[in-house]
């Protein structure tokens, strides 16, 4: 292939729709297999032992490790390692996953053959449904593929894409089968960042003091456009009664919408707030949890909560930025999205 910038980005996209590809057929193969599958391991009372070698239990890994992550118990188990002594891990009431393209991987065959004999269920996810893994197993999960995207019909690339995107359909379903929730989540990433921030409350993560945008609703429109700049442009504004009772909020897209409906705008802005205001903001509690808070957040579409006491007092205010850390991952709406208008009940 001769190395110009054409060739090279004209073959990555071919590739990359190879791959894209493959994973669009075996969504459309997925049916009875895969419902067992998940009910085998609902059902089950042990964990999920996910196996293969090679670039096989390269996914195998990660398969058992998004389980794990997300509610469902699994080990990797190796195969060479699990006819070596390290079999012990698999009890009854176990379900076996074995990743094999082939089918034939005669490691993979004796593990899964002893694991048999332990009373674990078999499940496997092979490229060829008549091969002798598929034989061996309760459950076959068909990952075929047409063709690799290796040039040379070789390297294991296309299947591999397929593999990991069935264990994620698996993982995923489970994870909403079990009703796994964030406070769950947090519990078991305790050394991760997002783990860590969900764990705490509300109150350790909010903008108190000087670092809350709010205003005084008998204020402009102008100075609550002045505060939401000055407060590290989250794009809300608080409007509270002189003594800190919550009455409503200010939003960059309610701003949007004003200058998009009103020819007069300057006018506008040297009107109270409490006429552009959304009243009866979403709000929270400061004790509360702030997994609870990011899931309003994306239930809602909303990207801002008011922290209040028992006497809807403003107390702070937590923005997504908060939870989850500036500059990452973005649930819901964007920063422009209009704040829900209904009070915490």
């Amino acid at each position: 292939m001769a190395l110009d910038e054409k060739a090279i980005l004209s073959r990555a996209r071919e590739i990359l729709g190879m791959e894209a590809a493959a994973v669009g057929r075996v969504r459309e193969r997925v049916g009875d297999a895969f419902v067992r599958m998940v009910r085998a391991v609902l059902e089950g009372k042990g964990k999920v032992v996910v196996t293969g070698v090679g670039k096989s239990g390269l996914v195998a890994q990660k398969v058992a490790a998004t389980l794990s992550s997300t509610g469902t118990p699994a080990v990797f188990l190796h195969p060479v390692e699990g006819l070596h002594g390290d079999l012990g891990v698999v009890q009854r009431g176990d379900v076996v996953l074995a990743l094999s393209n082939s089918g034939e991987s005669e490691e993979v065959l004796g593990l899964v053959s002893a694991a048999k004999e332990r009373g674990a269920r078999i499940a496997s996810m092979v490229g060829r449904e008549g091969s002798t893994l598929g034989s061996l197993s309760e459950i076959v999960l068909d990952a075929s593929v047409d063709r690799e995207a290796c040039p040379l019909g070789l390297a294991p690339t296309a299947s591999t894409t397929a593999a990991m995107a069935l264990g994620d359909a698996i993982a995923m379903v489970l994870e909403e089968a079990r009703g796994f929730t964030r406070e769950e989540f947090a519990a078991i990433h305790p050394g991760g960042t997002l783990g860590q921030r969900l764990a705490h409350q509300v109150g350790d993560l909010m903008r108190r003091g000087e670092k809350m945008p709010v205003v005084t609703q008998e204020r402009t429109l102008r100075d609550a456009v002045d505060e939401m700049t000055a407060k590290e442009s989250i794009g809300v504004t608080l409007v509270t009664e002189k003594d800190g009772r919550l009455v409503g909020i200010v939003t960059d897209g309610d701003l949007r919408r004003l200058l998009h409906a009103s020819a007069a705008l300057d006018s506008d802005l040297d009107a109270p707030v409490s006429k552009f205001m959304s009243k009866n903001p979403k709000t929270i509690e400061a004790d509360a949890p702030a997994s609870e808070a990011l899931q309003l957040m994306e239930a809602k579409g909303i990207t801002s909560l008011a922290v209040v006491d028992g006497r809807s007092r403003a107390l702070g205010l937590i923005h997504l930025h908060d939870i989850l850390g500036r500059g990452k991952v973005r649930l819901g709406a964007g920063p422009g999205s209009p704040e829900a208008r209904a009070p915490k009940k």
